[in-house]
């Protein structure tokens, strides 16, 4: 070819190189669960206090939620609770709300009358110097009963059980005995209801590698990680490599199944809050609302490194302080919440759009 024509088909081809189109990058793909756990709405209603939405105008929160973007709402159940907040009533008339308004219902069951985390778990007043047997049967039947009735698109069996649930029977170190309390409830789900995924919940990052390999002949569909920094520790990338450990190992979907963050280093009534001081924050995040929604969105970002990224629920999204400012017994949470003093709805809310 000659040296003149060679170069004027180089440049061209150069030249139409150039006109073409670069392609955008790719969105990342819708999490299918983009949720909050909205528990304390019971309370938060009877209290008369209105929040508002992202314009300042009064609004429901399942619908300021539903509107931003979420797709599911979990909602804890207590077995006996003193009082009826997180009882059945209450949470089967709240889950008909948000199926009403399109959501998914996440039943979180504590299978206790109280609080159940990594410190506590009791056993229920009705259920407690049973037998094992008797312990699992009643399991067993009470899990059938409410998820029969709720009809959740998705069941969390124990809250936070890194250390078992049913103490002393279901203790993590009677492992046998905590297997056989798992296995009855995930049977109760399957039996009450086909199409509901059922869920097992670790909290932190730290040894839910050997959690999940323990407990992993457990029936199943998605794995669970409470993600709080005061507790977890600040290292998000610590967070990504266990979600997309666990992804891979076990080839389930996995999600932050309870995060938050604070807005604000102030108060709003005189409850002691769980954040109050610099030290308790990440250097990357500050206490602002564009802190706080930075600080989810990175949080979601380790979420979609895993092979199955299931998604989020934000917890203490509507524990504002609702019992009044001087109150000693409102919110620890309320500089957490996904609104803010004036009960605004947050710019962390644009986290729970389906294309972040």
């Amino acid at each position: 070819m000659r040296p003149r024509l060679a170069l004027a088909l180089a440049l061209a081809l150069a030249l139409a190189c150039e006109r073409q189109p670069v392609p955008a990058p790719a969105a990342p793909t819708p999490l299918p669960i983009r949720g909050a756990d909205l528990s304390m709405l019971p309370a938060l209603r009877a209290s008369g206090l209105r929040l508002l939405d992202r314009q300042g105008r009064p609004a429901d929160p399942l619908r300021v939620l539903r509107d931003a973007g979420a797709t599911t709402i979990r909602l804890r159940l207590w077995v006996d609770p003193a009082d009826g907040v997180s009882a059945y009533p209450a949470v089967s008339a709240l889950a008909r709300e948000v199926e009403e308004l399109g959501m998914d219902v996440m039943l979180c069951v504590h299978y206790s009358d109280t609080w159940a985390d990594p410190g506590q778990q009791h056993t229920p007043a009705r259920w407690q110097n049973l037998e094992l047997d008797a312990l699992a049967d009643s399991l067993y039947s009470y899990t059938r009963r409410v998820v029969e009735g709720i009809r959740p698109r998705y069941v969390q069996i124990g809250n936070e059980i890194n250390n078992g649930m049913l103490w002393p029977q279901g203790h993590a170190q009677n492992g046998e005995a905590l297997e056989l309390l798992l296995a009855r409830a995930a049977k109760a789900v399957r039996e009450a209801r086909t199409g509901s995924q059922i869920l097992l919940h670790y909290a932190g990052h730290r040894g839910a590698q050997d959690f999940f390999e323990r407990l992993g002949a457990i029936d199943h569909d998605l794995i669970g990680l409470s993600y709080y920094p005061i507790w977890h520790g600040p290292s998000l990338d610590s967070l990504g490599m266990a979600l997309q450990g666990l992804s891979r190992r076990h080839g389930k979907g996995v999600m932050v199944v309870e995060t938050s963050y604070a807005f604000s280093l102030g108060w709003n009534d005189w409850t002691g809050n769980i954040i109050g001081a610099e030290a308790q924050l990440l250097p990357s995040f500050a206490a602002t609302p564009k802190g706080q929604r930075d600080f989810l969105a990175a949080v979601l970002q380790q979420v979609r490194r895993a092979t199955q990224p299931a998604g989020f629920c934000y917890w203490g999204g509507e524990w504002v302080s609702f019992a009044g400012p001087q109150s000693t017994e409102g919110s620890s949470w309320e500089n957490q919440a996904l609104w803010d003093f004036e009960g605004r709805a947050l710019m962390v809310l644009d986290n729970f759009a389906a294309e972040p």
